[in-house]
Protein backbone atom coordinates (compact mmCIF):
# COMPACT_ATOMS: atom_id res chain seq x y z
CA UNK A 1 0.00 0.00 0.00
CA UNK A 2 1.48 3.11 -1.04
CA UNK A 3 0.10 6.21 1.62
CA UNK A 4 1.28 9.91 1.19
CA UNK A 5 0.23 13.09 3.26
CA UNK A 6 -0.04 16.35 2.48
CA UNK A 7 -0.71 19.07 4.87
CA UNK A 8 -3.39 21.41 3.44
CA UNK A 9 -3.68 23.73 6.75
CA UNK A 10 -2.79 23.70 9.85
CA UNK A 11 -5.75 21.69 11.03
CA UNK A 12 -6.88 19.66 7.65
CA UNK A 13 -4.46 16.79 6.63
CA UNK A 14 -5.11 14.59 3.67
CA UNK A 15 -3.75 11.39 2.99
CA UNK A 16 -3.82 9.81 -0.51
CA UNK A 17 -4.08 6.03 -0.40
CA UNK A 18 -3.12 3.22 -2.97
CA UNK A 19 -4.62 -0.45 -2.53
CA UNK A 20 -2.52 -2.72 -4.76
CA UNK A 21 -4.55 -5.35 -6.55
CA UNK A 22 -3.54 -8.25 -4.39
CA UNK A 23 -5.22 -6.54 -1.36
CA UNK A 24 -8.36 -5.98 -3.35
CA UNK A 25 -8.15 -8.92 -4.93
CA UNK A 26 -8.33 -10.88 -1.84
CA UNK A 27 -10.75 -9.50 0.32
CA UNK A 28 -13.20 -9.75 -3.18
CA UNK A 29 -12.31 -13.16 -3.60
CA UNK A 30 -13.40 -13.74 0.44
CA UNK A 31 -16.62 -11.81 -0.01
CA UNK A 32 -17.58 -13.84 -3.15
CA UNK A 33 -17.46 -16.93 -2.09
CA UNK A 34 -19.72 -15.86 1.03
CA UNK A 35 -22.38 -14.96 -1.28
CA UNK A 36 -21.70 -18.43 -3.34
CA UNK A 37 -22.59 -20.42 -0.27
CA UNK A 38 -25.48 -18.70 0.48
CA UNK A 39 -27.40 -18.02 -2.67
CA UNK A 40 -30.19 -19.31 -4.01
CA UNK A 41 -30.46 -18.51 -7.76
CA UNK A 42 -33.10 -20.43 -9.80
CA UNK A 43 -31.45 -22.97 -12.05
CA UNK A 44 -29.10 -23.38 -9.00
CA UNK A 45 -29.07 -25.82 -5.71
CA UNK A 46 -28.11 -23.85 -2.94
CA UNK A 47 -24.55 -22.53 -3.03
CA UNK A 48 -23.64 -24.33 -5.80
CA UNK A 49 -23.98 -21.40 -8.18
CA UNK A 50 -20.65 -20.87 -10.53
CA UNK A 51 -19.06 -17.98 -9.16
CA UNK A 52 -18.82 -16.16 -11.84
CA UNK A 53 -22.79 -16.06 -12.16
CA UNK A 54 -22.67 -15.00 -8.27
CA UNK A 55 -20.82 -12.35 -8.92
CA UNK A 56 -23.01 -10.77 -11.52
CA UNK A 57 -26.03 -11.78 -9.62
CA UNK A 58 -24.99 -9.84 -6.42
CA UNK A 59 -22.43 -7.50 -8.26
CA UNK A 60 -23.72 -4.26 -6.69
CA UNK A 61 -23.99 -5.66 -2.92
CA UNK A 62 -20.68 -7.37 -3.05
CA UNK A 63 -18.87 -4.76 -4.28
CA UNK A 64 -20.45 -2.45 -1.72
CA UNK A 65 -19.32 -5.25 1.13
CA UNK A 66 -15.67 -5.36 0.19
CA UNK A 67 -15.36 -1.31 0.07
CA UNK A 68 -16.98 -1.92 3.80
CA UNK A 69 -14.12 -3.99 4.87
CA UNK A 70 -11.15 -2.91 2.88
CA UNK A 71 -11.35 0.82 3.39
CA UNK A 72 -11.92 0.94 7.24
CA UNK A 73 -8.62 -0.90 7.60
CA UNK A 74 -6.29 0.43 5.19
CA UNK A 75 -7.11 3.98 6.38
CA UNK A 76 -6.44 3.38 9.86
CA UNK A 77 -2.82 1.66 8.77
CA UNK A 78 -2.33 4.69 6.82
CA UNK A 79 -3.50 7.11 9.89
CA UNK A 80 -1.02 5.02 12.44
CA UNK A 81 1.64 5.36 9.60
CA UNK A 82 2.15 9.40 9.72
CA UNK A 83 0.98 9.12 12.97
CA UNK A 84 -2.40 11.17 12.91
CA UNK A 85 -5.09 12.13 15.49
CA UNK A 86 -8.37 12.61 13.62
CA UNK A 87 -10.21 14.75 15.62
CA UNK A 88 -13.32 13.41 13.87
CA UNK A 89 -14.45 10.63 11.47
CA UNK A 90 -12.57 11.56 8.14
CA UNK A 91 -14.19 11.91 4.91
CA UNK A 92 -13.56 9.60 2.20
CA UNK A 93 -13.07 9.90 -1.31
CA UNK A 94 -12.65 7.18 -3.85
CA UNK A 95 -10.75 8.41 -7.03
CA UNK A 96 -12.29 7.63 -10.67
CA UNK A 97 -15.43 6.00 -8.69
CA UNK A 98 -17.22 5.30 -11.92
CA UNK A 99 -14.62 3.30 -13.74
CA UNK A 100 -13.78 1.75 -10.26
CA UNK A 101 -13.20 -2.21 -10.50
CA UNK A 102 -13.22 -3.84 -7.37
CA UNK A 103 -12.19 -7.30 -8.73
CA UNK A 104 -8.65 -6.92 -8.07
CA UNK A 105 -7.43 -6.12 -11.34
CA UNK A 106 -6.18 -3.06 -10.42
CA UNK A 107 -5.23 -0.91 -7.44
CA UNK A 108 -7.99 1.32 -5.87
CA UNK A 109 -7.32 4.95 -4.76
CA UNK A 110 -8.64 6.69 -2.02
CA UNK A 111 -8.57 9.78 -0.88
CA UNK A 112 -8.45 10.74 2.94
CA UNK A 113 -9.29 13.96 4.76
CA UNK A 114 -9.92 14.83 8.14
CA UNK A 115 -8.80 17.33 10.64
CA UNK A 116 -6.50 17.64 13.46
CA UNK A 117 -5.32 19.61 16.39
CA UNK A 118 -2.89 22.54 15.04
CA UNK A 119 0.43 23.58 16.98
CA UNK A 120 -0.88 25.57 19.60
CA UNK A 121 1.64 28.86 20.10
CA UNK A 122 3.43 29.02 23.19
CA UNK A 123 1.40 31.64 25.06
CA UNK A 124 3.19 35.25 26.84
CA UNK A 125 0.58 34.58 29.70
CA UNK A 126 3.27 36.13 31.88
CA UNK A 127 2.59 40.23 32.92
CA UNK A 128 -1.20 40.51 31.23
CA UNK A 129 -2.52 43.55 32.69
CA UNK A 130 -5.62 43.33 34.09
CA UNK A 131 -7.93 45.45 36.63
CA UNK A 132 -9.63 44.60 39.74
CA UNK A 133 -12.63 46.35 40.81
CA UNK A 134 -14.96 45.43 43.72
CA UNK A 135 -18.55 46.38 44.11
CA UNK A 136 -19.04 48.84 46.99
CA UNK A 137 -21.67 47.35 49.50
CA UNK A 138 -24.14 50.61 49.71
CA UNK A 139 -26.33 50.59 53.14
CA UNK A 140 -29.17 51.07 50.99
CA UNK A 141 -28.39 47.74 49.45
CA UNK A 142 -28.39 46.21 52.23
CA UNK A 143 -31.68 47.85 53.62
CA UNK A 144 -33.61 46.74 50.49
CA UNK A 145 -32.75 42.78 51.52
CA UNK A 146 -33.24 43.80 55.23
CA UNK A 147 -36.97 44.95 53.56
CA UNK A 148 -37.02 41.97 51.35
CA UNK A 149 -36.89 39.57 54.39
CA UNK A 150 -39.69 41.35 56.11
CA UNK A 151 -41.58 40.97 52.88
CA UNK A 152 -40.61 37.54 52.98
CA UNK A 153 -42.59 37.07 56.53
CA UNK A 154 -45.31 38.84 55.62
CA UNK A 155 -48.64 36.94 57.05
CA UNK A 156 -52.05 37.41 55.44
CA UNK A 157 -54.56 38.11 58.40
CA UNK A 158 -58.03 37.50 57.60
CA UNK A 159 -60.45 40.34 58.09
CA UNK A 160 -63.46 40.19 60.28
CA UNK A 161 -66.88 41.84 60.14
CA UNK A 162 -66.61 43.90 57.24
CA UNK A 163 -66.60 43.24 53.03
CA UNK A 164 -63.16 43.75 51.57
CA UNK A 165 -61.73 47.19 50.87
CA UNK A 166 -58.90 49.04 49.25
CA UNK A 167 -55.62 47.80 50.42
CA UNK A 168 -56.97 44.32 51.42
CA UNK A 169 -55.94 41.26 49.70
CA UNK A 170 -59.10 38.72 48.82
CA UNK A 171 -58.15 34.59 47.52
CA UNK A 172 -60.51 33.80 44.78
CA UNK A 173 -61.11 30.91 42.74
CA UNK A 174 -61.45 32.36 39.05
CA UNK A 175 -63.23 31.24 35.70
CA UNK A 176 -63.05 33.44 32.77
CA UNK A 177 -65.31 33.08 29.42
CA UNK A 178 -64.62 34.80 25.78
CA UNK A 179 -67.34 36.55 25.36
CA UNK A 180 -67.11 35.99 21.14
CA UNK A 181 -65.76 31.93 21.82
CA UNK A 182 -68.37 30.74 24.91
CA UNK A 183 -67.16 27.39 23.56
CA UNK A 184 -63.47 27.55 23.83
CA UNK A 185 -61.68 26.31 26.76
CA UNK A 186 -62.41 28.73 29.99
CA UNK A 187 -59.26 30.47 31.74
CA UNK A 188 -59.12 28.95 35.66
CA UNK A 189 -56.95 30.02 38.48
CA UNK A 190 -57.10 28.47 41.77
CA UNK A 191 -56.16 30.23 44.88
CA UNK A 192 -54.96 33.06 43.06
CA UNK A 193 -54.00 36.56 45.22
CA UNK A 194 -55.48 39.64 44.40
CA UNK A 195 -53.93 42.62 45.97
CA UNK A 196 -56.99 45.24 45.55
CA UNK A 197 -55.49 48.77 44.27
CA UNK A 198 -52.21 47.45 43.28
CA UNK A 199 -50.91 48.86 40.24
CA UNK A 200 -49.96 45.83 39.25
CA UNK A 201 -53.58 44.64 38.94
CA UNK A 202 -56.17 45.21 36.38
CA UNK A 203 -58.30 48.09 37.55
CA UNK A 204 -61.59 45.88 36.42
CA UNK A 205 -60.39 43.66 39.07
CA UNK A 206 -60.01 46.01 41.54
CA UNK A 207 -63.27 47.64 40.97
CA UNK A 208 -65.13 44.30 41.41
CA UNK A 209 -63.54 42.63 44.12
CA UNK A 210 -63.87 46.10 46.36
CA UNK A 211 -67.00 45.14 48.89
CA UNK A 212 -66.90 41.48 48.88
CA UNK A 213 -67.09 38.79 51.22
CA UNK A 214 -65.81 35.45 52.24
CA UNK A 215 -67.80 32.76 49.83
CA UNK A 216 -69.57 35.39 47.74
CA UNK A 217 -69.61 34.60 44.23
CA UNK A 218 -69.04 37.69 41.69
CA UNK A 219 -69.41 37.36 38.30
CA UNK A 220 -68.22 40.95 35.99
CA UNK A 221 -66.96 41.50 32.52
CA UNK A 222 -63.53 43.15 31.41
CA UNK A 223 -62.70 44.20 28.30
CA UNK A 224 -59.20 44.58 27.59
CA UNK A 225 -57.55 46.88 25.13
CA UNK A 226 -55.64 45.88 22.09
CA UNK A 227 -52.53 46.86 23.92
CA UNK A 228 -53.46 45.09 26.92
CA UNK A 229 -50.26 43.79 28.46
CA UNK A 230 -51.84 40.64 29.37
CA UNK A 231 -50.93 39.45 25.36
CA UNK A 232 -53.29 36.53 25.57
CA UNK A 233 -56.34 38.76 26.08
CA UNK A 234 -55.45 41.77 24.06
CA UNK A 235 -58.28 42.58 22.16
CA UNK A 236 -60.39 40.38 23.82
CA UNK A 237 -63.59 40.84 26.20
CA UNK A 238 -64.09 38.27 29.21
CA UNK A 239 -66.50 37.33 31.25
CA UNK A 240 -65.14 36.43 34.64
CA UNK A 241 -66.62 34.36 37.72
CA UNK A 242 -64.88 34.97 41.18
CA UNK A 243 -65.44 32.49 43.74
CA UNK A 244 -64.28 34.45 46.96
CA UNK A 245 -62.08 32.02 49.63
CA UNK A 246 -61.21 34.82 51.89
CA UNK A 247 -60.50 38.05 52.45
CA UNK A 248 -57.34 39.54 54.21
CA UNK A 249 -55.11 42.11 55.20
CA UNK A 250 -51.18 41.71 54.47
CA UNK A 251 -48.64 42.62 57.70
CA UNK A 252 -45.37 42.85 57.46
CA UNK A 253 -43.69 42.17 60.89
CA UNK A 254 -42.22 45.40 62.34
CA UNK A 255 -38.38 46.36 62.13
CA UNK A 256 -37.20 45.27 65.59
CA UNK A 257 -34.86 42.88 67.63
CA UNK A 258 -37.90 40.85 68.52
CA UNK A 259 -38.02 39.71 64.78
CA UNK A 260 -34.10 39.57 64.12
CA UNK A 261 -34.21 37.02 66.22
CA UNK A 262 -37.08 34.99 64.48
CA UNK A 263 -34.42 34.72 61.15
CA UNK A 264 -32.65 31.52 60.78
CA UNK A 265 -29.30 32.97 62.04
CA UNK A 266 -27.68 32.46 65.14
CA UNK A 267 -25.61 34.52 65.22
CA UNK A 268 -28.37 37.56 64.66
CA UNK A 269 -30.05 38.92 68.21
CA UNK A 270 -31.03 42.18 66.91
CA UNK A 271 -31.05 44.34 63.92
CA UNK A 272 -27.74 45.67 63.84
CA UNK A 273 -26.02 42.22 64.25
CA UNK A 274 -28.39 41.87 60.91
CA UNK A 275 -27.19 44.50 58.89
CA UNK A 276 -23.31 43.55 60.37
CA UNK A 277 -24.03 39.66 58.80
CA UNK A 278 -25.65 41.04 55.35
CA UNK A 279 -22.74 43.42 55.09
CA UNK A 280 -19.99 40.92 55.47
CA UNK A 281 -22.31 38.38 53.46
CA UNK A 282 -22.31 40.94 50.24
CA UNK A 283 -18.23 42.22 51.23
CA UNK A 284 -17.59 38.25 50.61
CA UNK A 285 -19.59 38.29 47.15
CA UNK A 286 -18.12 41.42 46.12
CA UNK A 287 -14.56 39.82 46.83
CA UNK A 288 -15.40 36.46 44.91
CA UNK A 289 -17.52 38.34 41.93
CA UNK A 290 -14.07 41.12 41.58
CA UNK A 291 -11.68 37.61 41.59
CA UNK A 292 -14.10 35.94 39.04
CA UNK A 293 -14.43 39.67 36.87
CA UNK A 294 -10.37 39.87 36.71
CA UNK A 295 -9.83 35.78 35.33
CA UNK A 296 -12.91 36.35 32.85
CA UNK A 297 -11.12 39.50 31.85
CA UNK A 298 -7.42 38.01 32.08
CA UNK A 299 -8.36 35.23 29.96
CA UNK A 300 -10.21 37.24 27.18
CA UNK A 301 -7.39 39.30 26.97
CA UNK A 302 -5.38 36.17 26.72
CA UNK A 303 -7.80 34.74 23.50
CA UNK A 304 -7.90 38.45 21.81
CA UNK A 305 -3.69 38.01 21.84
CA UNK A 306 -3.98 34.34 19.84
CA UNK A 307 -6.50 34.91 17.92
CA UNK A 308 -4.75 34.49 14.82
CA UNK A 309 -4.17 30.34 15.12
CA UNK A 310 -6.70 28.32 13.10
CA UNK A 311 -9.29 26.37 15.32
CA UNK A 312 -10.37 22.72 14.03
CA UNK A 313 -13.90 23.20 12.75
CA UNK A 314 -14.87 20.18 14.29
CA UNK A 315 -14.37 21.55 17.72
CA UNK A 316 -16.20 24.50 17.02
CA UNK A 317 -19.03 22.85 15.83
CA UNK A 318 -18.75 20.36 19.24
CA UNK A 319 -18.98 23.26 21.39
CA UNK A 320 -21.81 25.33 19.34
CA UNK A 321 -23.99 22.45 19.39
CA UNK A 322 -23.46 22.79 23.40
CA UNK A 323 -23.58 26.42 23.42
CA UNK A 324 -27.17 25.42 21.17
CA UNK A 325 -28.81 22.76 23.47
CA UNK A 326 -28.34 24.91 26.32
CA UNK A 327 -30.12 27.91 24.23
CA UNK A 328 -33.08 25.54 23.99
CA UNK A 329 -32.74 24.26 27.52
CA UNK A 330 -33.26 28.49 28.77
CA UNK A 331 -35.75 28.94 26.29
CA UNK A 332 -37.80 25.49 27.31
CA UNK A 333 -37.10 26.53 30.98
CA UNK A 334 -38.91 29.91 29.86
CA UNK A 335 -41.76 28.33 28.54
CA UNK A 336 -41.02 28.47 24.69
CA UNK A 337 -42.75 26.10 22.76
CA UNK A 338 -39.43 24.53 20.83
CA UNK A 339 -42.07 22.89 17.95
CA UNK A 340 -42.67 26.39 17.37
CA UNK A 341 -39.35 27.47 16.78
CA UNK A 342 -38.81 28.18 13.16
CA UNK A 343 -35.44 26.13 11.52
CA UNK A 344 -34.48 30.15 10.66
CA UNK A 345 -34.14 31.25 13.80
CA UNK A 346 -32.64 27.76 15.22
CA UNK A 347 -29.89 28.53 12.12
CA UNK A 348 -29.63 31.85 12.92
CA UNK A 349 -28.91 30.96 16.45
CA UNK A 350 -26.17 28.20 15.25
CA UNK A 351 -24.61 30.48 13.40
CA UNK A 352 -24.46 33.08 16.60
CA UNK A 353 -23.40 30.76 18.84
CA UNK A 354 -20.20 29.78 16.51
CA UNK A 355 -18.44 32.62 17.17
CA UNK A 356 -18.33 31.84 20.85
CA UNK A 357 -17.75 28.38 19.89
CA UNK A 358 -14.95 29.33 18.59
CA UNK A 359 -13.48 32.11 21.62
CA UNK A 360 -14.57 28.99 24.34
CA UNK A 361 -12.01 26.63 22.31
CA UNK A 362 -8.98 28.88 21.93
CA UNK A 363 -9.46 29.77 25.41
CA UNK A 364 -9.62 25.52 26.32
CA UNK A 365 -6.31 24.82 24.04
CA UNK A 366 -4.31 28.11 25.36
CA UNK A 367 -5.10 27.07 28.89
CA UNK A 368 -3.99 23.49 27.79
CA UNK A 369 -0.77 24.30 26.90
CA UNK A 370 -0.20 26.89 29.76
CA UNK A 371 -1.09 23.77 32.11
CA UNK A 372 1.65 22.17 30.34
CA UNK A 373 3.80 24.41 30.41
CA UNK A 374 3.22 25.05 34.37
CA UNK A 375 3.69 21.33 34.68
CA UNK A 376 0.42 21.13 36.12
CA UNK A 377 -0.62 18.09 37.96
CA UNK A 378 -4.09 16.85 39.85
CA UNK A 379 -3.94 14.31 42.37
CA UNK A 380 -6.34 11.62 43.12
CA UNK A 381 -6.44 13.60 46.60
CA UNK A 382 -7.53 16.73 45.09
CA UNK A 383 -10.11 15.14 42.64
CA UNK A 384 -11.86 13.35 45.73
CA UNK A 385 -11.86 16.67 47.24
CA UNK A 386 -14.08 18.28 44.43
CA UNK A 387 -16.32 15.16 44.55
CA UNK A 388 -17.23 15.82 48.02
CA UNK A 389 -17.86 19.37 47.37
CA UNK A 390 -19.87 18.59 44.81
CA UNK A 391 -21.90 16.10 47.25
CA UNK A 392 -21.88 18.72 49.86
CA UNK A 393 -23.31 21.46 47.62
CA UNK A 394 -26.01 19.18 45.70
CA UNK A 395 -26.72 17.21 49.33
CA UNK A 396 -26.16 14.22 48.07
CA UNK A 397 -23.75 11.56 49.31
CA UNK A 398 -19.99 11.30 47.88
CA UNK A 399 -21.24 7.76 46.50
CA UNK A 400 -23.83 8.91 44.44
CA UNK A 401 -21.81 11.65 42.70
CA UNK A 402 -19.39 8.88 41.86
CA UNK A 403 -21.66 6.52 40.32
CA UNK A 404 -23.63 9.56 38.67
CA UNK A 405 -20.15 10.48 36.96
CA UNK A 406 -19.57 6.36 36.55
CA UNK A 407 -22.50 7.44 33.57
CA UNK A 408 -21.03 9.92 31.88
CA UNK A 409 -18.46 9.66 29.48
CA UNK A 410 -15.54 11.73 31.12
CA UNK A 411 -16.43 10.79 34.21
CA UNK A 412 -13.65 11.51 37.32
CA UNK A 413 -11.80 12.41 34.42
CA UNK A 414 -13.60 15.52 33.86
CA UNK A 415 -13.09 16.57 37.01
CA UNK A 416 -9.65 16.29 36.69
CA UNK A 417 -9.53 18.32 33.48
CA UNK A 418 -11.94 21.34 35.06
CA UNK A 419 -8.97 21.13 38.19
CA UNK A 420 -6.08 21.37 35.62
CA UNK A 421 -7.79 23.90 33.62
CA UNK A 422 -8.14 26.00 37.45
CA UNK A 423 -5.08 25.55 37.81
CA UNK A 424 -4.05 27.19 34.77
CA UNK A 425 -5.91 29.96 34.91
CA UNK A 426 -4.22 30.58 38.38
CA UNK A 427 -1.13 30.47 36.73
CA UNK A 428 -2.06 33.72 34.29
CA UNK A 429 -3.41 35.76 37.64
CA UNK A 430 -0.55 34.26 39.48
CA UNK A 431 1.72 35.90 36.86
CA UNK A 432 -0.97 38.67 36.10
CA UNK A 433 0.21 42.85 36.50
CA UNK A 434 -3.30 43.28 38.61
CA UNK A 435 -4.35 47.25 39.65
CA UNK A 436 -6.72 48.02 41.56
CA UNK A 437 -9.66 50.12 39.90
CA UNK A 438 -12.91 52.16 40.32
CA UNK A 439 -16.08 50.47 40.36
CA UNK A 440 -17.78 50.78 37.20
CA UNK A 441 -21.43 50.39 37.74
CA UNK A 442 -22.39 48.81 34.03
CA UNK A 443 -26.35 49.14 35.18
CA UNK A 444 -25.95 52.68 35.35
CA UNK A 445 -23.95 52.91 32.17
CA UNK A 446 -26.34 51.16 30.13
CA UNK A 447 -29.43 53.39 31.36
CA UNK A 448 -26.98 56.43 30.52
CA UNK A 449 -26.25 54.96 27.19
CA UNK A 450 -30.07 54.06 26.22
CA UNK A 451 -30.57 57.83 27.64
CA UNK A 452 -28.14 59.40 25.41
CA UNK A 453 -29.44 56.82 21.93
CA UNK A 454 -33.40 57.46 22.90
CA UNK A 455 -33.11 61.10 22.68
CA UNK A 456 -30.77 60.99 19.47
CA UNK A 457 -33.67 58.84 17.85
CA UNK A 458 -35.55 62.13 17.73
CA UNK A 459 -33.31 63.55 14.93
CA UNK A 460 -32.40 60.43 12.94
CA UNK A 461 -33.83 57.92 11.19
CA UNK A 462 -33.05 54.64 13.64
CA UNK A 463 -30.48 53.95 16.15
CA UNK A 464 -29.96 50.36 16.71
CA UNK A 465 -28.96 50.23 20.46
CA UNK A 466 -27.42 47.32 21.71
CA UNK A 467 -27.59 45.15 24.81
CA UNK A 468 -24.96 44.37 27.46
CA UNK A 469 -24.94 42.28 29.84
CA UNK A 470 -25.39 43.54 33.53
CA UNK A 471 -23.05 42.64 36.50
CA UNK A 472 -23.68 39.93 38.68
CA UNK A 473 -26.07 40.50 41.50
CA UNK A 474 -26.44 38.86 45.05
CA UNK A 475 -28.87 36.18 45.15
CA UNK A 476 -31.99 37.74 46.17
CA UNK A 477 -34.07 36.52 48.94
CA UNK A 478 -37.46 34.98 48.19
CA UNK A 479 -40.96 37.64 48.15
CA UNK A 480 -43.39 37.38 50.18
CA UNK A 481 -46.60 35.00 48.87
CA UNK A 482 -48.84 38.41 48.67
CA UNK A 483 -46.24 40.10 46.67
CA UNK A 484 -45.91 37.07 44.10
CA UNK A 485 -49.70 37.33 43.63
CA UNK A 486 -49.57 40.65 42.04
CA UNK A 487 -47.56 38.76 38.71
CA UNK A 488 -50.52 35.83 38.91
CA UNK A 489 -53.23 37.91 38.90
CA UNK A 490 -51.48 39.98 35.69
CA UNK A 491 -51.36 37.19 33.73
CA UNK A 492 -54.45 35.16 34.42
CA UNK A 493 -56.15 38.44 33.24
Amino acid sequence: MNTELIEKSPTEREIKIEIEPEAVREVYNKVSQKYAKAANIPGFRKGFAPLDVVRLRFRDEINNEVLQELLPKKINEAVQEHNQMPLSEPHVHLEDQQNLKLNGSQPVSVSVHFEVMPEIPTPEYKGIDVTRRVRPVEDSHIEDIIEERRQSHAALIPVEDRKSEEGDTVIVDLEGTFADQPEAEPIRAEDLEIPLGDETIEKSFSENLVGVEEDEEKEFTVSYPPDAEATPLAGKTVNWKAKVKSVGKVEVPELNDEWAQTLDDENVNTVNDLRKSLREDMEKFAEADANARLRVEAIGKLIDKYEDFKIPNALIDIQARNLLQNFAQDLANRGVDLNQVGEDFVRAAYEQMRGQAERDVRGAMLLEKIAELENVEVSKEEVDEEIEKLAEYYRVSSEEIRQSLAQQQNGEEGIANNLRTRKAIEAIITHAEIKDGEWIDENAALETQEETQESTIASTEEVETNSAESAEQPAEEKKPKAKKAKSEAKSSE
